[in-house]
């Protein structure tokens, strides 16, 4: 008798102990109110990049495949109609020619300017404030007030460009720096360099600060001149800024639209056209919407493909420490 009390009692503790305690009702409405929250601040961003991301790119895609004027019904369907014509059509294809050389002379020429400016400011100057907040004024002005500014400085006849050069000799040059197709691309790219290359300097001058002084120093102590110093030291830690710079830069050439329209408007004779200006100009001037469609889709096909390769290739080390997997944890 005893022994099947205890018997009866063992299996009982048993039970007990593999029934699972249910969660209190308490940590089910925190948990639910977590993901409340969640939903709260998500759905909005998601509602707001569906709208207006993922739904025009869908819509543009979608009008690329017809002959279509904006108004009335899309009922002639052309297929990939509108990409061969883009791609037989020399004037697009001077468009990305043009992209390309806004890239080259930004990557080449603009960026280490910028970096060359940065490290100057770095050092220990009077005033060293003052410039910095000179040279990073112009990106703080809108690219319409840019592009007013110096179409007055550009005006042909009384412009101050045309008394500068009638200063130092060069009269061929007045009147031609936004009217002659061989002087309005580096004209604009002077514009570009004014606007934007204050942006790259504080992005460099936070680069530079970053760098421990106590390895500078440990090098100077070891006899490293400066420009070893600035090869072997600054340049390599200064690698990820400088990454991120030049990812920029291309991304803002390739998408170039406000200042050269209010300046030139792609003229003269397609001269300084973009491809984001070709685009405005079809769609909105010609009102050739399927045209312009298609060549909104290759420009964010080129934006898109560069994004993902330049991320996969050239960013991998730079993101390998921030992205972590599933299986890290």
């Amino acid at each position: 008798m005893p022994s099947s009390v205890s018997t009866l009692t063992k299996e009982r503790t048993e039970e007990s102990v593999a029934t699972p305690t249910p969660p209190p009702a308490r940590s089910r409405l925190s948990r639910w109110g977590a993901w409340a929250s969640v939903a709260w601040f998500l759905v909005p961003a998601l509602v707001l990049f569906l709208v207006f991301v993922l739904a025009p790119i869908v819509v543009a895609v979608w009008t690329g495949f017809f002959k279509w004027g904006g108004i009335g019904p899309m009922d002639d369907f052309v297929g990939f109609g509108n990409y061969t014509k883009l791609f037989d059509d020399q004037v697009f294809l001077g468009d990305l020619g043009r992209g390309l050389y806004l890239i080259l002379m930004s990557v080449l020429v603009q960026l280490p300017f910028a970096l060359f400016t940065a490290v100057l400011l770095n050092q220990r100057l009077r005033g060293r404030a003052v410039y910095r907040m000179l040279f990073f004024a112009p990106y703080i002005l809108s690219e319409v007030v840019t592009a007013v500014l110096f179409t007055m400085i550009f005006l042909p006849g009384a412009g101050m460009a045309d008394h500068i050069a009638g200063f130092f000799g060069l009269e061929d040059l007045q009147g031609k720096w936004l009217a002659d197709p061989s002087t309005v691309m580096p004209t604009l790219f002077v514009v570009m360099i004014w606007k934007y290359f204050g942006f790259h300097m504080m992005l460099f001058l936070a680069g530079l600060q970053s760098i421990p002084s106590e390895i500078l120093e440990a090098a100077s102590i070891d006899g490293a001149g400066a420009w070893q110093r600035f090869r072997h030291i600054t340049l390599p830690l200064l690698g990820p800024t400088i990454r991120i710079s030049v990812f920029l830069s291309i991304i803002g050439s390739i998408q170039l639209f406000d200042l050269v329209w209010v300046m030139t408007a792609g003229g003269p004779n397609h001269s300084s056209e973009t491809m984001a200006i070709a685009m405005f100009q079809f769609g909105f001037k010609r009102y050739q919407v399927g045209y312009a469609s298609a060549i909104s889709v290759v420009l964010f096909m080129i934006s898109l493909v560069f994004s993902l390769f330049y991320q996969r290739y050239v960013l991998r080390r730079d993101l390998s420490g921030a992205v972590t997997s599933g299986g890290d944890r």
